[in-house]
């Protein structure tokens, strides 16, 4: 497959590099043009796209990896065909930014006993959600391993996956084929089947090569490895290295046991089974997954508690009775007058009204712009009129209206009339037009692959017809009816015609016929005829001495068929034309297809034949020359 590198898949995905490169696809890094976020976009190659059982299995991937959300399984994000520039089937992912756990085999050799238990919870956990939703990966391997920067661990390529929600199982063959051996059970060798323990026995075999820095088995072909792996049993991890726990030996030979009901049911149980051993080891370690981001908290809050009240007491004072009488003379001294009073009322007054005017002035409503309406204009005549009032944060928001024509403006928000703060923002609803949606061209794509190019718009997938088609192959679209190019409103029907090939028709042979009938009925029919023809000293003038192709068989409707017609005999006798006119005996002897030539003796005016050359009777060819002498 070329480099697509700089190609832009879907109006939106632009391809940056290629960065991997296997039998089935290609995977690239690409920018989102639309989120603006990098992603990998695994594109198939273009000759498995026109098959449907890998673009089947293409879409199995997708939808395996999509129905799973967890923060150690490479996320699916979109999936669809390209059909604007170059044809591509395509898958795009989170982009993983790292190594695969193969590159950091091949590098390290093998791991310490706490690292590579470190390495397998976020497997197992991975798998483990999996298999709760019923799905099984069957392709479990180093390098479907990833490892990113941050150290995140992440399982990828769900192409072999299968359970309920993904659709039907791939075969025996099949698995052998496009699973890695070293990996595969003994049930997926044998009998192409797999479940959940499968998926045990593949973590089973990684984990044997983590912690001895080898697979159990080696051997020159891949048939020889499989061969091992259903009659031969895993060495214990122990004969390889004696640190490694009886603990974890035991398990890891359970999880790789010929027989599936030996192993555990599923990753759930093997991670169960190894978290334990793994606190078993360090104990006083605060066990962690590594695998799940941890909740936030919420914040709580904090209990109200009841301020102690102080209560004041004012001290008791005993007065005597002239000391009070000269109090209040002097409180009545200093007590202003009723008019004062008044004033000073008159002026607290003024001076909340003028606090009131200032605040709704300077910062109350009487500081906001009212906003003048735009609806009905377009969207320069409503930056016209809202800039002048030093309304310049305006946003757009854009729908479909089907009364409205596009590029008008539906609403504002705030609404003109309505106020809005200095520096606020106003919100300009403009009309997208109809809602239309334009029909994709569908021709020469299989019936699966028009209808998700259909679904990829708010369409609806109509009925499918088939007609014979001379120039599309059976099974593949002809045409569409809304047709390729045409816009329809949301949720319209797409009706799809299927080739059902070139119609064929009986043929039957016209040879020893009169190739006047042969013309008549072979044209009825629907062929086209093309007659030459010859001589033959055995088939009269006028019948058919051979056809092709030959009759007694099916044919495309349309064909030619060409018709060799007998000219009859080549050889002719030399009438006899003595005492003829000189211009009937030329006559006679150039409908025999002979050629003349005349010799003129005498002076009179009419002259007949007075010699012929070959003499009369003779037998000669079509085409041959005659003397006739006239005097």
């Amino acid at each position: 497959m070329s480099d697509l590198s700089g190609e832009l898949i879907d109006s939106r995905y632009q391809l940056i590099r290629q960065v991997a490169n296997g039998g089935m696809a290609s995977i690239y890094e690409a920018m989102d043009t639309r989120l603006d976020r990098k992603v990998a976009v695994k594109i198939m190659h273009p000759h498995l796209a026109q098959d449907d059982a890998f673009v089947s299995r293409f879409i199995r991937e997708a939808k395996a990896a999509a129905a799973l959300s967890h923060p150690n399984i490479v996320a699916v994000q979109d999936q669809g065909w390209n059909q604007s520039g170059v044809p591509a089937v395509f898958l795009v992912m989170e982009l993983i930014e790292g190594s695969t756990l193969r590159e950091y085999l091949n590098e390290r050799g093998r791991f310490e006993i706490k690292d590579a238990i470190n390495y397998l919870t976020p497997i197992l956990s991975a798998l483990a959600a999996a298999h709760a939703i019923g799905i099984v990966h069957r392709d479990v391997k180093p390098e479907n391993i990833l490892i990113s920067k941050e150290g995140r661990i992440k399982i990828a390529d769900f192409g072999l996956a299968r359970g309920e929600i993904i659709g039907s199982t791939m075969t025996a063959e099949s698995s052998v084929i496009l699973g890695s051996v070293s990996y595969l059970s003994p049930e997926q060798v044998q009998r192409g089947v797999a479940d959940a323990r499968s998926d045990v026995y593949a973590v089973g075999i990684v984990a044997f090569e983590m912690l001895t820095g080898e697979k159990p088995f080696i051997g020159d072909t891949p048939i020889q490895i499989a061969y091992m792996h259903v009659n031969q049993d895993i060495p214990p991890l122990r004969s390889k290295r004696k640190e490694i726990p009886q603990a974890l030996d035991d398990l890891i030979s359970r999880a790789t046991n010929r027989n599936p009901d030996m192993r555990p049911r599923n990753a759930g149980e093997f991670l169960s089974a190894l978290e334990t051993i793994q606190g078993d080891l360090d104990p006083k370690k605060n066990q962690m997954k590594l695998e799940l981001d941890l909740p936030v908290e919420p914040i709580r809050e904090r209990p109200r508690t009841k301020a102690k009240q102080e209560v004041i007491t004012e001290p008791t004072i005993e007065v005597k009775e002239s000391t009070k009488e000269i109090l209040r003379s002097q409180e009545r001294k200093h007590r202003a007058s009723k008019r004062v009073r008044r004033n000073r009322k008159v002026a607290l007054v003024l001076a909340i009204v003028l606090g009131i005017g200032a605040w709704y002035t300077l910062v109350g409503p009487g500081s906001r712009i009212v906003v003048p309406s735009t609806v009905g204009g377009s969207y320069d005549e409503a930056i016209s009129l809202l800039t002048p009032l030093g309304l310049t944060n305006i946003t757009i928001e854009k729908r479909f209206d089907e009364e409205i024509p596009a590029g008008t403006i539906i609403e504002s928000n705030p609404p003109g009339g309505a106020r809005v703060d200095t520096g606020g923002t106003v919100t300009l609803v403009i009309s997208k037009g109809a809602e239309r949606y334009t029909v994709a061209s569908l021709i020469g794509l299989t019936p699966q692959a028009a209808a998700a190019a259909i679904a990829k718009s708010p369409l609806t997938v109509g009925t499918t017809t088939e007609i014979y088609s001379n120039k599309i192959p059976k099974g593949f679209v002809v045409s569409s009816d809304p047709e390729a190019g045409s816009k329809v409103k949301r949720d319209s029907t797409v009706n799809i015609v299927v080739s059902k090939g070139v119609e064929t028709i009986a043929l039957t042979s016209y040879v020893g016929k009169s190739g006047e009938q042969a013309l008549n009925e072979l044209t009825d029919a629907g062929f086209n005829v093309e007659s030459t023809y010859a001589f033959d000293e055995n088939a009269l003038s006028g019948i058919v001495i051979s056809q092709s192709p030959a009759g007694d068989g099916q044919v495309p409707k349309s064909s030619t068929v060409r018709l060799v017609v007998s000219k009859g005999s080549q050889l002719v006798y030399i009438p006899n034309v003595f005492s003829l006119e000189e211009l009937k005996a030329v006559r006679a002897l150039k409908d025999l297809e002979l050629k003349v030539i005349v010799k003129k003796l005498g002076v009179k005016k009419i002259k007949n034949v007075t010699n012929i050359s070959p003499k009369v009777g003779s037998k000669v060819k079509r085409g041959s020359t005659v003397t006739i002498t006239v005097g």
